[in-house]
């Protein structure tokens, strides 16, 4: 995506009607400035070489977690790191390598057949359109973003679990869809802090602001946050993310 495509779709985003954020502009800043002290260069969580196995391992993701997803991709992307050594290793070995994996039986079919298209289809190189990235089997909106963003290095918003449970109970994105929550986002976020964005949503739904319970006291927004879910009213301070 061109940075003319980013500012055409963002310019359409601003003229869809989508519903209103509880947060100004100028708190929106305040919140991402913070995320930024906390982690200036926020990095996703899963392990990868090259853009190939960074879409494997975030279509093996879907309902499993990065820890275990990275532990099996391991020995993995040892053998296959690219789509001609994937295919080589068959479907059969992929299923022995990932079986630790929720659904891995489906995710070793769509891991060889999105080896293929790769192949086939442009050249073995991952493409960096998310239209052509949703093509491949196995990778959704939500991959297509993630890949851009880490593989090449442009502006999305990857709307996983923890980013629509945030936009939420925060009301800074109340889409009723993912989709919608992304384009909130997209167009209320900050352009300066846009790149690492959905990185630090992620980070601070895994490890503060969490589904069970959110753990205020150890937040670096949570005098600025409007949930009605706070478990305590306390300053911002800035906790240190635990090894």
């Amino acid at each position: 995506m061109s940075e003319k495509t980013l500012k055409k779709s963002q310019a359409n985003l601003r003229k869809k009607k989508l519903p209103r954020a509880k947060y100004t502009q100028d708190e929106m800043r305040e919140i991402f400035a913070r995320f930024k002290l906390q982690r200036p260069e926020p990095k996703g969580e899963l392990d990868h070489v090259n853009p190939f196995t960074l879409v494997v391992a975030v279509a093996l993701s879907a309902q499993a977690t990065d820890v275990g997803v990275n532990k099996a991709t391991k020995a993995l992307f040892e053998v296959a790191d690219t789509p001609e050594k994937m295919v080589a290793l068959g479907e059969d070995k992929v299923r022995d390598y990932i079986k630790t994996i929720g659904l891995y039986r489906n995710k070793a079919k769509n891991v060889m057949l999105l080896s293929q298209k790769l192949i086939d289809d442009f050249g073995s190189v991952v493409p960096m359109d998310r239209e052509a990235l949703m093509t491949l089997p196995g990778v959704g909106r939500k991959t297509a973003n993630v890949v851009m963003s880490m593989a090449f290095g442009i502006p999305t918003m990857a709307v996983d679990t923890h980013v629509f449970r945030i936009g939420h109970r925060m009301g800074m994105a109340p889409g009723k869809t993912p989709d919608d929550v992304e384009d909130i986002l997209m167009k209320r976020i900050p352009e300066e802090y846009l790149f690492h964005a959905h990185h630090w949503l992620i980070l601070h739904g895994r490890y503060t602001c969490k589904a069970r319970k959110p753990e205020c006291e150890a937040c670096i927004i949570a005098d600025l946050c409007k949930s009605k879910e706070k478990t305590c009213d306390v300053p911002a301070a800035i906790v240190p993310l635990e090894d």
